[in-house]
């Protein structure tokens, strides 16, 4: 009977032939001819008859017609973009992943779509001017990928435990207890009248608990080899089934027969251990994904209002705030540039929001007081006072920052390796087991069938392929308990692999706390000091907050008008009045002649009021405690290189302050340190950007390793890899070692599975091995693999100290 091309079911009397292709059903027809039609027939080339069988579903998502419903289940609705999270249960292979990331080429308003594999997730941007939600649902029913849409998940988290591997673990751990209590008169070979007399009636007792172990608890891994037989197709699965219908059939056989009492206490010692490793594994994953999502993850803060009352007088207090800290009727205090960390309503101000880091498109939105703002927007026209109306979850903020659209798509080497030992150990291992089995059924047939089983099972990739998730999963959780927030594992990876380390000067190098600020040039008047508070009031660069933080003991008022150019300065107007802040040649552009200040190579705030020069602010920086041990740390084995914004007055300072090879660049404009990363690359360097993720953004975007140092936590950098909190900047060195050190256990653990595979292997073929042995021996070995792991990268992190060090100035 022909097999259907798409969906793999056999053909009945109805097959459908068409291209010389053979169908089950017309619906599977349809899917074909959608991908071939939109050249998406590789989908067929990743997995052999890899779809699902469309089912009907006329009328069946009618209610997504109600505009109320379909508000609730979207994760983002704004400027003809939506966005919605579907959990789609046949996601099931790599030609899925595949054809769903390229539903753009069936339907082109589907701007992207994000697969999560594991969790069976999809998250479409599509446009909604052009398509409505309910044609979304229907396009991927069509092709057999119909969403599980329940109501009650658009407004409560499904809290539902899937507990089926606990169950088969107790059902196998029973029955291997039972039938090793019923064997124990045949190991020891005692006789007596009643053990003999009953022998039968212990062997078919084992045979009965042996039966839930074979058709339940391992139930998995006889239909995962299934279903990939039938897709034609080798996994490690097939090893484990075929030992475990081998030892049933044989151990029945044995019985029926009266020739003994068979192997069902090595069978059901198999299936336990093979799911206690598997327990401990799934334990392990959720626990370093707990850490991840609700310990480890970056931290976003924002500034919130606090109204105070004190003898009948109101005033308003601004305070820093973590996001999981607010509470729906909050107010907070968005600056220019500044992340939207939660939804809300625009109560004051001019929005002009970027929704890039949700859509991926870089086109900003006018918001008027009243709207809706949607988490992960970023302000662009100064600043707002938003309420909270619900608060977000930090892990949505990660599953943003870990977006495609962020991703530098690096490939690392040791998934490389992974696939690679994956993909051919089935076969070897097969082609092993049957040469081995066919020299001892010459030699010595009665251990022909312990040798083919237990090679079978003692090997087993598992222990290659869990190396690297869990010691850069647990290096990820250890960099972030000491405050280095990494975007993803691959970041330890390349973070190993760098040779040139690039550092941002302002707010980098420097601290914000604790500069001397003094004023030269015309006084300010009452008027003049409240205009220039309230602009810098609503900027993010490290010299307007410290400013700010001098000034803010004035009278603030919102602004009618704010801009800033990157790199340049930023304009505040309120009614006539208006006020330039930034750099000398931005501030005295176009303005009448005069004395040029003594300060210009010094770092400055220049300052001009209705097109007249009024004067500077001078910054006399604090650099952080430790920069030159940093420096020196860092120096033996990694290119140095200083890029700046600012002119070189303290060049003179920096060339004694650090090592001699170090290289400086001052009056960097954005894109000038951009291009500068690129010059590096293209030499074959390996570069870390350390920045502060404002004017850098670029560079930090371009280069192999992107850190911005969070001294200010409200502001924060989708292009970056990673945000080191400012007080463990002197760590710095020893990330990068503990990272090359975390390779190095990946290599040990690589060196260790091989070892073990060859000696086991080695052990099994010449029959000195039993197949309960060898079911022990291979959960053994991924546990082992994941103690030797966690233990030695905890051993790496006790070498973090467990407090930041406070900063200090060094001048």
């Amino acid at each position: 009977m022909e097999l259907c091309f798409h969906c793999g079911d056999p053909c009945k009397e109805t097959a459908i032939v068409a291209q010389d292709k053979h169908f089950c059903c017309h619906g599977c027809k349809t899917v074909y001819d959608i991908l071939n039609d939109n050249d998406l027939s590789h989908y067929y080339n990743l997995e052999t008859r890899p779809g699902i069988s469309p089912s009907r579903f006329d009328g069946k998502f009618d209610f997504l017609e109600n505009d109320s419903i379909v508000e609730k289940l979207l994760d983002f609705n704004e400027n003809n973009v939506q966005v919605v999270t579907f959990t789609i249960p046949s996601i099931h292979c790599s030609s899925c992943i595949w054809v769903l990331e390229n539903l753009h080429k069936i339907e082109p308003a589907v701007q992207s779509v994000q697969v999560n594999f594991p969790k069976k997730t999809a998250r479409i941007t599509y446009a909604a001017n052009e398509l409505k939600l309910l044609d979304v649902v229907v396009l991927l029913s069509k092709i057999g990928y119909e969403p599980y849409i329940s109501l009650e998940d658009a407004t409560k988290e499904d809290a539902r435990i899937d507990r089926s591997l606990i169950y088969k673990l107790g059902v196998a751990g029973f029955a291997f207890g039972n039938i090793m209590f019923l064997s124990f008169p045949e190991y020891f070979e005692v006789h007596d009248f009643w053990l003999d007399r009953f022998k039968h009636l212990f062997r078919w007792l084992m045979f009965g608990f042996s039966l839930p172990v074979v058709l339940y608890s391992g139930q998995d891994y006889l239909i995962s080899a299934f279903k990939s037989l039938r897709a034609k197709m080798l996994n490690i699965d097939i090893p484990i089934a075929l030992g475990i219908i081998v030892l049933f059939a044989r151990s029945t056989l044995e019985i029926a027969m009266d020739w003994g009492t068979g192997f069902f206490d090595s069978l059901s010692g198999l299936v336990f251990f093979l799911l206690l490793g598997k327990f401990f594994q799934q334990k392990t994953y959720s626990f370093l994904s707990f850490e991840r999502d609700y310990k480890s993850y970056f931290p976003i803060a924002v500034t919130r209002l606090r109204k105070l009352t004190s003898e009948g007088n109101t005033s308003i207090k601004e305070e820093q705030a973590q996001i999981n800290e607010l509470a729906p009727g909050d107010r907070i205090l968005i600056r220019n540039e500044e992340l939207i960390p939660v939804d809300g309503i625009l109560i004051n101000g001019n929005a002009l929001i970027d929704y890039s880091f949700v859509t991926g498109e870089a086109e900003p939105v006018t918001k008027q007081s009243g709207d809706t703002l949607y988490a992960g927007g970023r302000q662009q026209a100064g600043i707002i006072e938003v309420e909270v109306i619900a608060s977000v979850a930090q892990s949505y903020l990660t599953q943003l920052w870990a977006n495609d659209v962020f991703s530098k798509r690096h490939t690392t080497f040791y998934k490389g390796i992974t696939n690679t030992v994956s993909k051919h150990f089935t076969i070897s291992l097969l082609a092993i087991a049957i040469i081995a089995t066919t020299f001892w059924l010459y030699y010595e047939p009665s251990l022909a069938l312990n040798v083919f089983t237990a090679v079978l099972i003692v090997a087993c990739p598992c222990a290659i392929a869990l190396a690297a998730p869990f010691t850069l999963g647990n290096m990820l959780r250890i960099f972030g308990r000491h405050k280095l927030y990494a975007k993803n594992s691959a970041v330890i990876e390349q973070l190993a692999e760098v040779d040139t380390v690039v550092f941002d000067k302002t707010g980098t190098l420097t601290t914000t706390k604790k500069s001397v600020i003094t004023y030269e040039g015309i006084a300010l008047t009452s008027e003049e000091e409240r205009l220039l508070t309230a602009t810098l009031r609503a900027s993010n660069h490290p010299l307007s907050r410290s400013l700010y933080d001098m000034l803010q003991v004035n009278d603030i008022y919102t602004l009618d008008e704010f801009t800033e150019e990157v790199g340049q300065g930023i304009t505040g107007r309120k009614e006539y009045n208006q006020v330039k802040v930034g750099g000398y040649d931005f501030v005295a552009k176009n303005l009448p002649q005069h004395e040029a200040p003594l300060s210009s190579n010094r770092t400055s705030v220049h300052i001009s009021t209705n097109k007249q020069y009024k004067g500077c602010y001078v910054f006399y920086h604090e650099y952080r405690t430790g920069v030159q041990a940093v420096f020196d740390a860092l120096s033996p084995s990694n290119e140095l290189v200083v890029l700046s914004g600012d002119n070189d007055g303290e060049k003179a300072y920096l060339s004694k302050l650090l090592p001699k090879k170090t290289r400086f660049a001052f009056n960097q404009k954005p894109e000038d340190k951009l291009v500068f990363i690129k010059r590096l690359q293209q030499d074959g360097k390996k570069v870390l950007m350390v920045g502060d993720g404002l004017n850098d953004a670029g560079a930090l975007a371009q280069s192999d390793v992107g850190i911005v140092i969070s001294e200010n936590i409200n502001v924060f950098s989708p292009a970056c890899d990673g945000i080191l909190d400012a007080a463990r900047f002197n760590d710095l060195p020893r990330f990068i070692q503990l990272s090359e050190k975390a390779r190095a256990v990946i290599k040990y653990a690589f060196l260790f599975s091989l070892l073990y595979n060859l000696i086991g292997l080695g052990f099994a073929v010449i029959g000195h091995l039993k197949p309960v042995i060898a079911a022990v021996l291979m959960p053994l070995s991924s546990i082992s693999i994941v103690v030797f792991t966690t233990l030695y990268t905890y051993v790496l992190g006790r070498q973090l100290q467990t407090k930041g060090t406070r900063q200090s100035s060094v001048r």
